[in-house]
């Protein structure tokens, strides 16, 4: 006792539990057999009018107690078998007892089954409008001003008819008030649906985001590295025959690419990993300080490269890697269509706002693949698009041949 929050919730008591315990087995059988459930429903009814009607208990109450059985057995059936329809025709049912519900008080049978109004009336408030549920009331009303009339009681006309009116009003209150906890059930059931299916299409965008992230990274590291293996490997399989030192230089070359290529290849794999290994080491993304050794696996390759940087400021690491994979890319689309005797140009400038700006131009003879062929331009878009930057790739104005890419980042605005 002492160990329990005030806050905590209390378990429920014996008594609670079996109650809810036979509510949700009557809601079961509701639910997966309605008709048996109808059936059921229907046949208390009949069964308590028909008591009645068998034990004599009508003669304490009626004001006639000469009148025919059979009219007796009529009336008890008319005010209680039409309740197997009310679920699906709730106002057709009280339509259907008020005949007998008239007949009932005019001659004064005041038989116990005419109560049975109130389970019909509480259906037309479940299941119809309002229009209709106010209809229903006054035609489930009228039998009782009748009798009120017709036999007053001591107490007077007004006093014999409000007991009955205001039982009505209730049911049909009660009526009222579950269709309102079921809409809103049904209300909360649709907005946890549609949640479940926002999170589901959220989790699907960020999925492809991130498929589209990984694309892009794969490209440029196997790309950029597999090209600079096969410039490597054309030069050496030229210098083979003239000069084997500098195939074996360019042999090693392609051994030292190769490894470098597998190692940012199994890192990447790590991080995709839902589990990654403790041991694994996740190099950190490259920047612009790894510039110079891109452009020397380059010259490497075999495609001469010159580089001018004007100014200088600190960039963010997501801006630098965004500059470092662009030149990265256009550098590879030269070494792979540039064709022999092409040269590169890479000038970067820094602005004193903060902006960078990157231009890489080469003399090439070839094009680059088309942009819905592969990753590599629509990648740089992709890129330059995260920091609202423009991107320009097209070959050079005539006469002059090559190819050039112009990137422009603006400064980065706090956020």
């Amino acid at each position: 006792m002492g160990d329990r929050h005030p806050n905590d919730p209390r378990p429920p008591q014996p008594l609670t539990r079996h109650f809810q315990h036979i509510t949700q087995q009557a809601r079961a059988l509701d639910r997966h057999h309605p008709l048996l459930w109808d059936l059921l429903v229907t046949g208390f009814f009949v069964t308590a009018a028909l008591i009645d009607y068998t034990s004599g208990g009508w003669k304490n109450v009626t004001e006639n107690p000469t009148l025919p059985g059979r009219l007796i057995l009529t009336l008890s059936l008319g005010l209680s078998v039409p309740l197997l329809w009310r679920r699906t025709h709730p106002f057709a049912v009280v339509l259907t007892m008020v005949p007998s519900a008239f007949v009932n008080a005019w001659t004064g049978a005041l038989l116990q089954a005419a109560l049975i109004m109130l389970v019909a009336l509480f259906n037309v408030a479940l299941r119809t409008h309002l229009r209709t549920l106010l209809w229903s009331y006054a035609l489930a009303v009228a039998p009782f001003v009748v009798v009120a009339f017709r036999y007053p009681a001591e107490q007077g006309p007004d006093q014999s008819v409000a007991p009955p009116a205001m039982s009505l009003a209730f049911s049909a209150v009660i009526g009222i008030a579950v269709r309102t906890r079921q809409e809103y059930l049904a209300s909360l059931v649709e907005r946890a649906r549609q949640l479940e299916v926002e999170r589901d299409q959220q989790l699907q965008l960020a999925a492809a985001a991130e498929r589209a992230r990984i694309a892009r990274e794969m490209h440029d590291i196997i790309g950029h590295n597999l090209s600079v293996i096969t410039g490597l490997a054309d030069g050496g399989r030229y210098a083979a025959t003239k000069n084997p030192d500098r195939a074996t230089q360019a042999l090693d070359a392609i051994a030292t690419t190769s490894r470098q290529a597998l190692a940012e290849l199994r890192r990447l794999l790590d991080v995709l990993r839902e589990e990654p290994e403790p041991t694994a080491e996740l190099a950190p993304q490259p920047s612009l300080t790894d510039i110079d050794h891109l452009i020397a696996g380059v010259r490497a390759a075999g495609l001469p490269v010159h580089t001018t940087i004007l100014g200088n400021g600190p960039l963010p690491p997501g801006r630098q890697l965004t500059v470092y994979r662009i030149i990265q890319e256009a550098l590879t689309n030269t070494l792979k269509h540039g064709g022999p005797g092409a040269t590169a140009e890479v000038v970067m400038s820094y602005e004193a706002s903060g902006a960078v700006t990157v231009t890489v131009t080469d003399t090439g003879r070839g094009t680059p693949a088309p942009v819905n062929g592969g990753r590599g331009l629509p990648g740089m878009r992709e890129r330059t698009a995260l920091y609202g930057g423009t991107l320009e790739a097209g070959p050079l104005p005539h006469p002059h041949q090559g190819w050039r890419v112009h990137l422009h980042l603006p400064e980065e605005i706090p956020q």
